[in-house]
């Protein structure tokens, strides 16, 4: 077996043998198949980068095909949302489909397999249906409508279509097997009535198809070579299968190509919950400010928190494909972007918790330029010019009076180095009444400046230190998120609800000081603060009010909590 036969995963090993035993690679056709009832999340990018990498593997079309048939939870909106994602990752579709489109062509089969004596309209209550299923270990019982004739079911069914009966008062069913182990094979249910508007088609259809009768129906009128979903839909498979070939006796001649459903196990991260129903209820209690707030495991908060599609695609392609259900660490997400915006962000310099250093034998009412490069380890990022006067911000915690031998930042009788400026020495501090440190009387020694390439300057010291002139300080807001929840498993307790892990503090609002290089800053544009972290501009942001997120920090930081 050749070094490429090796590196193949399991579903690029299927397709090959598929092409090997006579699949012509012109009818090789994939789909992305997401229900528009929500926003994509972090776990879709597996499915959509599976897809579509299948797709630009084997130069095939992939189809980007909305299962929109449940108008009660599904808005035009998400559609939107879902189009906007799947563009900004990257990926681009050969077909926008809509179950809705076939909605006619599946009503015209249901009609066939009724004539076929393999579907009836059943009149029982959900209850009933419930009850009469029977259980995991217990065989069901035969509906008592189960046996109505082909011109009765019929009438019924068309009635169904026609409006003529309430929601719940009938259903249509397959006609398969009560006794059969896998539930699912159980006599599904196939049309449901739903007096709802669809985003799409309106009020002309007050019955809807279910999720299983559509779905492997719609890969069929698309001829999908290989129907790829994630493995909670291996149960499934029987039933797709059953529905495809019951369909192709009487359409083989317009579809030819019967797909077929392989699965993959889905994508699950810490400390993260993957069900758009359980994503929907933050929103609609106002924990989170909407889908795309940057906690939110969205695609639209990732975004806004600050990641980059390349980061994302490289996190998903070091995850794999497997067959085996497992949990990723979210620090592999976080070592992603850190990764990404290393090599690509503008290092620049804010301070958070801001305490004043006075230069006191520098000149007062003096000001200068300096040279600061945007990063110091890459060529082609450009330079700017950063002010510098007598009184300057650093970080809080930079400094201590007294500290042992292993603190390299600020403390008294000790020099540090100005991160593009000069080096200074720490002689006094202001303290208020209760004991905080107001400000810092500092010396700088004139001879040191970086760059000037002087002796002096050249002298070794440990620490370096991000600063901002406080006279050219611009305010910013920053947003500093940490995790949602702060359990690794939220949702898999059986004695709690995943809402009762919820991190109070995973928001904090702080007011910074950013050099004022960052006040033309755009919407999206991402930096790295020295020694803090990388941020990007929010949408929020405006000239007169500058947002900031904070996107990741420069290390793991969790690890340590």
């Amino acid at each position: 077996m050749s070094e490429e036969k090796k590196s193949l995963n399991f579903l690029e090993q299927i397709i090959e043998e598929d092409l090997a035993n006579g699949m012509p690679k012109e009818n090789l056709r994939f789909r992305f198949p997401p229900e528009p009832n929500g926003y994509l999340h972090i776990g879709h990018t597996k499915a959509i980068g599976i897809s579509f990498g299948l797709g630009l593997h084997y130069n095939a079309p992939v189809n980007l095909r909305f299962d929109d048939t449940n108008p009660a939870k599904e808005e035009q909106e998400y559609v939107d949302a879902i189009k906007e994602d799947i563009s900004w990752l990257g990926y681009q579709w050969a077909n926008e489909c809509y179950s809705s489109d076939y909605f006619q062509q599946l009503y015209d089969w249901a009609v066939l397999l009724i004539k076929d004596g393999k579907a009836y309209v059943d009149s029982q209550t959900s209850e009933e249906m419930r009850v009469q299923k029977g259980t995991p270990t217990e065989a069901g019982t035969n509906s008592p409508y189960r046996d109505r004739s082909v011109e009765e079911n019929l009438e019924l069914f068309q009635g169904m279509k026609d409006g003529k009966f309430k929601e719940g008062e009938h259903t249509l069913r397959a006609k398969i097997d009560m006794t059969s182990p896998n539930m699912l094979m159980r006599d599904p249910l196939m049309y449901r009535i739903m007096y709802k508007s669809h985003h799409r088609t309106g009020t002309d259809w007050c019955i809807y198809p279910m999720y299983d009768w559509t779905h492997g129906e719609s890969d069929y009128i698309e001829q999908i070579s290989h129907s790829l979903c994630s493995l909670e839909f291996k149960p499934h498979r029987e039933l797709y299968n059953w529905f495809r070939d019951n369909v192709y006796d009487f359409s083989k001649s317009d579809y030819p190509l019967p797909p077929k459903q392989r699965e993959f196990s889905r994508l699950n991260l810490s400390y993260t919950i993957m069900s758009k129903r359980k994503l929907l209820k933050l929103v609609e209690e106002k924990i989170v400010a909407g889908w795309d707030d940057p906690r939110m495991p969205t695609i639209s908060g990732l975004r806004r928190r600050g990641y980059t599609p390349a980061a994302i695609r490289s996190f998903v392609e070091t995850v794999g494909v497997s067959k085996r259900e497992n949990i990723i660490d979210v620090a592999l997400l976080e070592f992603k972007i850190r990764e990404d915006l290393n090599n690509t962000a503008k290092r620049v310099m804010a301070v958070l918790d801001p305490v004043k250093v006075v230069i006191t034998n520098y000149p007062e009412g003096e000001e200068e330029m300096l040279d600061a490069s945007y990063n110091d380890y890459e060529e082609g990022f450009g330079s700017r010019q950063v002010p510098f006067s007598r009184e300057i911000y650093i970080e809080r915690e930079d400094f201590r009076e007294e500290a042992n031998k292993k603190f390299f930042r600020l403390k008294l009788g000790k020099e540090v180095r100005l991160k593009n400026a000069y080096f200074i020495t720490a002689n006094s501090c202001t303290k208020d009444a209760d004991g905080n440190i107001t400000e810092i009387q500092c010396t700088y020694d004139p001879l040191t400046k970086s760059g000037s390439g002087t002796e002096e300057s050249k002298r070794k010291v440990k620490g370096t230190l991000h600063w901002v002139s406080v006279k050219h300080a611009v305010k910013a807001e920053v947003r500093a998120y940490d995790r949602l929840f702060l359990d690794e498993a939220p949702d898999a307790h059986k004695d709690k609800d995943y809402m009762d892990f919820i991190n109070p503090n995973s928001l904090e609002i702080i007011e910074a000081y950013l050099e004022p290089s960052l006040q033309t800053a755009e919407i999206g544009e991402r930096f790295q603060f020295q020694r803090l972290g990388y941020f990007n501009v929010d949408d929020d942001s405006t000239a007169e009010h500058l947002v900031f997120n904070k996107t990741v920090g420069l290390r793991d930081s969790w690890s340590n909590k």
